[in-house]
């Protein structure tokens, strides 16, 4: 059974723990620069903060992109090959989640590797924004968060005909009972 990895932003609280814990990993430095794994923020409102890692493709654009075919899938990973990558950065610029990084210091682009199938990242993160699930799942984790930012919401803006409106949604009572429709 394929394991991917997958992110539940909601959960991120932005520490950067998963971006230490690759570095050290795989770089042998405190340098959250050499992480194979990056937390984005955005601001000002709303706030997201959300680890990016690669998808592993099953078509991978940055291998496509590759002059060298220094891109290769092995049992569901991409991976670079550093003796065959010519440093040409085709696969920065292909990668359509941005998960392929550089350093200066690193003479070749990088990406996450899933550990070897003991990603890191996951077992280091105290909020469990990132898993690592069954293939076969992924989709299961992005319905419950959407099922449950729907369930929070009280009203939504949009436009119909070129006018902006706004549909109220009903705010739930806590002293209320069921059926209560003061």
């Amino acid at each position: 059974m394929r394991k991917k990895l997958t992110v539940i932003p909601e959960r991120c609280s932005g520490c950067r723990v998963c971006e230490l814990v690759c570095a050290i990993s795989h770089a042998g430095v405190n340098n959250p620069k050499k992480a194979n794994i990056r937390v984005i923020s955005l601001y000002p409102h709303p706030v997201i903060k959300m680890p990016v890692v690669c998808d592993q493709c099953k078509k991978p654009k940055c291998r496509d992109a590759c002059p060298t075919d220094a891109i290769v899938v092995t049992d569901g990973v991409v991976t670079i090959l550093e003796d065959r990558c010519i440093s040409c950065h085709a696969c920065v610029s292909a990668c359509p989640i941005g998960a392929i990084f550089v350093h200066e210091d690193i003479e070749t682009p990088f990406k996450c590797d899933m550990c070897g199938g003991n990603p890191k990242c996951v077992a280091a993160c105290p909020k469990k924004a990132i898993l690592y699930v069954p293939e076969h799942t992924l989709g299961q984790a992005h319905r419950l968060a959407s099922a449950l930012q729907y369930a929070n919401m009280q009203e939504v803006e949009y436009f119909e005909h070129g006018e902006k409106k706004k549909l109220r949604y009903a705010e739930i009572e806590t002293g209320g009972t069921r059926g209560d429709s003061r």
